[in-house]
C-alpha cells in the first residue's frame, strides 16, 4: 500500500510539473505576442520622428566577439549591454575621416550625453588596423577626442565578421608590409540599442571640397527621438 501510495505522489508531482511547465510557456508566449506589437509600434513611432538616421529593416544581431580595449582590458558583446552605443569603424593612420568623425563627436559628445534617456550613450571606436593599433596607440589616439570615448581592436579573424554584421566593411587594400599602407573603411556612425542590437546609422554627407563625414548636426537632431522613452 505505502508502494502504491508512493507511486500515485510520484505521478500527481509529474502531472503538476508539466501542467506548471505548459502554463509558464502559455504566459510566456502571451507576454511575448503582446510585446512584440508593443516594440514594433515604439520603433515605428520613433521612425517617423526621425529625418536623417538610415533605419535597418530589422535590427541585427552582432555576431559574438572578443576584442582588447584601449585600456588593455577585454571587451564582448555585454559591454554594449545597458547603453546607447555610437560606433565608427576605422584606423589610427587614417589620414582625414577618422580624425574628422571623431572629432566632430567629440564636440558634440556634452549635448549628447545630456539628451534624456533611459540608458547612457557611449561612443566606441574600433579599429581594423590590429597590426599598428596596439593598446597603448589606440588610447593616445581616442583619449585625444574624449577621454569618455572607448576604442578596441582584435585579430581580424574577430574583427571581419563583427564589422559585417554592423552592415559595414573593410578591406586592406595596400600592401600591409609597408608602413603608411591604407585601409578602405564604411564611414557611417553606427547605432547600437541597449540589447546590443544595430539598428541603423548615419551616413556620410558628400559635399563638393569637403571631407564625407556622418553630420553630428543631423546625429543631434535624431538621438532624442532614437534614444528617448
Amino acid at each position: 500500500m505505502k508502494s502504491l501510495t508512493h507511486q500515485r505522489g510520484s505521478v500527481l508531482y509529474v502531472i503538476f510539473g508539466v501542467m506548471a511547465l505548459i502554463v509558464g510557456f502559455a504566459l510566456y508566449s502571451i507576454s511575448q505576442k503582446a510585446k512584440g506589437p508593443e516594440q514594433a509600434l515604439n520603433t515605428q513611432t520613433k521612425q517617423a520622428n526621425t529625418q536623417y538616421m538610415q533605419w535597418y529593416p530589422q535590427a541585427r544581431q552582432l555576431v559574438d566577439f572578443n576584442l582588447i580595449t584601449h585600456e588593455q582590458q577585454p571587451m564582448t558583446n555585454a559591454d554594449l549591454q545597458g547603453h546607447w552605443t555610437l560606433a565608427f569603424v576605422g584606423y589610427t593612420f587614417c589620414p582625414d575621416i577618422c580624425p574628422t568623425t571623431l572629432a566632430e563627436l567629440g564636440r558634440a559628445f556634452p549635448e549628447i550625453a545630456e539628451i534624456p534617456s533611459q540608458h547612457p550613450v557611449q561612443v566606441w571606436f574600433l579599429s581594423v588596423d590590429p597590426k599598428r593599433d596596439t593598446p597603448q596607440r589606440l588610447k593616445e589616439y581616442v583619449t585625444f577626442f574624449n577621454e569618455e570615448f572607448i576604442a578596441s581592436t582584435g585579430e581580424h579573424k574577430e574583427l571581419y565578421p563583427l564589422v559585417r554584421s554592423m552592415g559595414m566593411m573593410y578591406s586592406m587594400s595596400d600592401d600591409t608590409s609597408k608602413p603608411n599602407y591604407l585601409v578602405d573603411h564604411s564611414g557611417s556612425v553606427v547605432v547600437i540599442n541597449p540589447d546590443g542590437h544595430v539598428i541603423g546609422r548615419f551616413k556620410p554627407q558628400h559635399a563638393p571640397g569637403q571631407i564625407a563625414i556622418s553630420d553630428t548636426a543631423q546625429i543631434l537632431a535624431d538621438l532624442p527621438a532614437i534614444i528617448g522613452g
